[in-house]
């Protein structure tokens, strides 16, 4: 059986999910715990170096990186499909899907990494952040960065610029479907949703307001059922994204 080790905050877990429920596959699920650092533990980081989750295992074999996990799944286990056939369809799929991985989803880290994380490294001294930042394998200059107060106003600007492209894009997209990649359901609609979720739970559905494709879009995103599995208890509270 397939075992994912993920979080239920985490929007990689969230896209992985996602994908899991879209196809009807059962897995078993392994809930790694931000709060006690489970995700830099000896035995999880054997899985995965990074120290990042998801972590997807397949016959006792590890698979890393939610959107290289998400082809996987479409490669071994292709029935109820979220890849097109037609070649060109492919590559605009995967556009998408890199243009989500390169731009909104590191952009929509600042303004929620903000409203978590600066709660909790308040707490700490700087000896002990910087002990703690030490331990990440991939994120160590992206938390000096943030700092315990978090990311500066002119950052979380620019983040919001780039998430505001993003939905402009979205829009112009939608005008050839009702997906991203006009009638059929894909990949890049998968790597979207959790960022535009994030942004309605930090307060920013405003952005979209005056977009009327992205509003119904998000409308049938939250109506499909592998929603509700993706969006399990816990998955709307403010935490880390990918």
């Amino acid at each position: 059986m397939l075992e994912l080790y993920h979080s239920p905050v985490s929007t990689c877990s969230q896209k992985v999910r996602l994908v899991l429920s879209e196809k009807g596959l059962e897995w078993r699920s392994n809930i790694i715990q931000f709060g006690v650092a489970g995700h830099l533990t000896e035995e999880y980081l054997k899985l995965n170096p990074n120290g990042l989750v998801p972590t997807l295992v397949d016959d006792g074999d590890p698979i890393i990186d939610s959107s290289v996990i998400n082809e996987y799944l479409e490669d071994v286990y292709p029935q109820h499909p979220v890849r097109p056939k037609h070649p060109k369809d492919v590559a605009k799929m995967r556009a998408w899907r890199q243009y989500i991985d390169e731009v909104p989803t590191p952009a929509v880290r600042d303004p929620s990494f903000n409203a978590y994380f600066t709660k909790i490294w308040s707490d700490l001294t700087e000896e002990q952040f910087a002990a703690y930042t030490e331990k990440l394998p991939l994120r160590k200059h992206f938390y000096q960065k943030m700092g315990r107060t978090g990311f500066s106003e002119s950052d979380v600007e620019e983040a919001l610029d780039k998430l505001k492209q993003t939905l402009t894009r979205m829009e112009q997209s939608l005008a050839a479907g009702p997906w991203l990649i006009g009638d059929m359901y894909t990949l890049a609609d998968v790597s979207i949703t959790p960022t535009i979720v994030r942004m309605e739970d930090l307060g920013l559905s405003y952005m979209w307001k005056d977009l009327p494709r992205v509003s119904e879009w998000y409308s049938r995103i939250t109506a499909r059922p592998n929603f509700t599995v993706a969006y399990m208890p816990g998955s709307r509270d403010l935490g880390p994204s990918c």
